[in-house]
């Protein structure tokens, strides 16, 4: 069962800091629901589902910590020792598996289970937590949850909470620094922008928009009326991919010229030609 839920926490002012750290923020929350010896297959699975989202946004700087019970004082936790056993070596067996870098801390379990937390380096070297997997054996102790096994008697399953991503905000903060917001082409929301040279080549401007929006091209037009050295200079620093200058020769022939940002020129295109450039690059970066 997942959602994407708000969750509120009392942080004080101090302690606030940007996307980073807020008090209102959405979590890609789920609960997995399994029998005790589907845990680690299950908790593997959580595993890969978090490494394929830092493979395919780049992240490398990582490591992976393994938050356990406190050795000496149980107090604080609650479940049977037997459970918080089982569950604390099920994390440590997956981790091992999956070949994680990955360091323990005792005490720093949650109070219900142990937990697998994931840390991103950001681009000034602090540590973000992000991705999380928690192991519960008490909600449904509390919920009294049953299911009934294949020798057909009554047994309680055990909970698996997951948020791959963690806080959205938290991880859009440490994208955008990891990127320098350069987004990947496959995520970045204007792949492409329009600039007309004048005025007189909006109508024309469009048309290639209305074309490229057909093929699955995000794309906009920027018909201020500005010099086309200022469209290209804002439009650069908004980190668009790529520029797309049009002007008479442009609309004799049906075609684009095209700029890539911070590479400058990259010649003329037709606009079918451009759009299948755009998809295929995307599917280069989607399929590593």
């Amino acid at each position: 069962m997942a959602e994407f839920g708000t969750v509120y926490r009392y942080e004080q002012s101090g302690e606030l800091h940007g996307l980073t750290r807020v008090r209102g923020f959405t979590q890609d929350d789920a609960h997995i629901f399994c029998r005790p010896d589907q845990l680690k297959e299950e908790f593997i699975k959580v595993i890969d589902i978090i490494l394929y989202i830092f493979k395919t946004l780049d992240f490398q700087d990582y490591i992976a910590q393994v938050s356990l019970r406190d050795k000496e004082d149980h107090s604080k936790y609650i479940g049977s020792d037997d459970n918080w056993e089982k569950a604390e070596s099920a994390i440590i067996e997956a981790a091992d598996e999956r070949g994680l870098n990955y360091i323990v801390e005792h005490g720093e379990a949650a109070f219900y289970g142990p937990k697998l937390d994931f840390m991103v380096r950001d681009a000034i070297g602090r540590k973000w937590q992000l991705g999380t997997i928690q192991v519960d054996y008490n909600l449904p102790e509390r919920f009294e949850l049953e299911y009934i096994g294949s020798d057909d008697n009554r047994h309680r399953p055990i909970m698996i909470h997951r948020a791959p991503f963690g806080s959205m905000e938290r991880f859009v903060a440490v994208l955008l620094e990891h990127t320098g917001g350069k987004f990947p082409l496959w995520l970045t929301p204007e792949q492409a922008v329009i600039l007309p040279i004048s005025e007189k080549f909006n109508d024309y401007a469009n048309e290639v928009k209305q074309k490229l929006a057909m093929a699955d091209v995000r794309v906009s037009v920027d018909d201020r009326n500005e010099k086309i050295g200022r469209k290209i200079r804002d439009n650069e620093l908004k980190r668009i991919p790529y520029l797309l200058i049009v002007g008479e020769k442009e609309m004799t022939e049906n075609k684009v010229a095209l700029r890539k940002q911070g590479e400058g020129d990259q010649g003329q295109m037709s606009v079918d030609e451009f759009a299948a450039f755009i998809n295929s690059e995307v599917e280069k970066e989607t399929s590593k």
